[in-house]
């Protein structure tokens, strides 16, 4: 039987642990073939720095059994991308499974995938799911028929091993997990805006209000209702 195929959207500045975490459990999974696909194949850099080579183009690719977008700064410009939004409207014609992790959910929402459905991004965004018609739903990783939206940048494992139990089993997701030693015991309690110290929470909105407000006037601009 051929390996199913996972496509990983690439873009100038991803956040690259948005894409390499779901990159390693897609990889480490015997069955599974992973490539990234790019508006073209010319090397890119990620929001922190890393440099990223696509394997395929939007019009090179192949349909995948599972589509995957991720977020970061450079979700920005995707918001109005129609050949962006025309490639995920077409694989996830035909996919298995389409996915997100963090603010790469917004992406599907422009696309109109999200309408009427539940999804989570990142917690700093997670109100600007209701501007594409989606049902924010505060949870690690949503599940709404075919669609799996996983939040902030760390949920991409969980939410592509979420995903890996449900196209094998729960088996080969945990020895997945047991093989990348997938434990979490973060050393601080400040990962979500629910747990963090107020100062570490007006610290981190502080630093990341400028692409916020440019996000939210892009939204204004496409007519979303807000």
């Amino acid at each position: 039987m051929a390996d199913q195929r996972v496509g990983i959207l690439v873009f100038p500045d991803v956040q690259q642990l948005d894409l390499t975490g779901p990159f390693e459990v897609f990889a480490s999974t015997p069955g599974l073939s992973v490539e990234l696909v790019g508006k073209s194949t010319q090397p890119l850099r990620s929001a922190s720095g890393l440099i990223l080579a696509p394997d395929q183009t939007l019009a090179s690719a192949l349909p995948y059994d599972v589509i995957c977008v991720p977020g970061g700064v450079g979700v920005n410009a995707l918001l109005d991308d129609q050949s962006i939004l025309t490639f995920l409207r077409a694989q996830a014609e035909t996919a298995r499974f389409v996915t997100s992790v963090c603010t790469g959910s917004l992406v599907l929402g422009a696309a109109g995938l999200l309408t009427g459905r539940q999804a989570t991004t990142h917690w700093a965004s997670h109100d600007l799911l209701a501007a594409f018609g989606a049902r924010p739903t505060a949870a690690r990783v949503v599940r709404d028929g075919k669609f799996f939206t996983g939040g902030g940048v760390t949920a991409g494992i969980d939410m592509a091993l979420t995903v890996v139990a449900e196209i094998f089993d729960q088996a080969t997701a945990e020895a997945v997990q047991l093989a990348l030693e997938y434990a979490p015991a973060p050393p601080f309690g400040a990962g979500h805006p629910t747990s963090a110290p107020p100062a570490v929470l007006a610290r981190v909105r502080e630093r990341g209000k400028a692409v916020r407000l440019a996000r939210e006037a892009i939204i204004s601009r496409l007519g979303a209702p807000r």
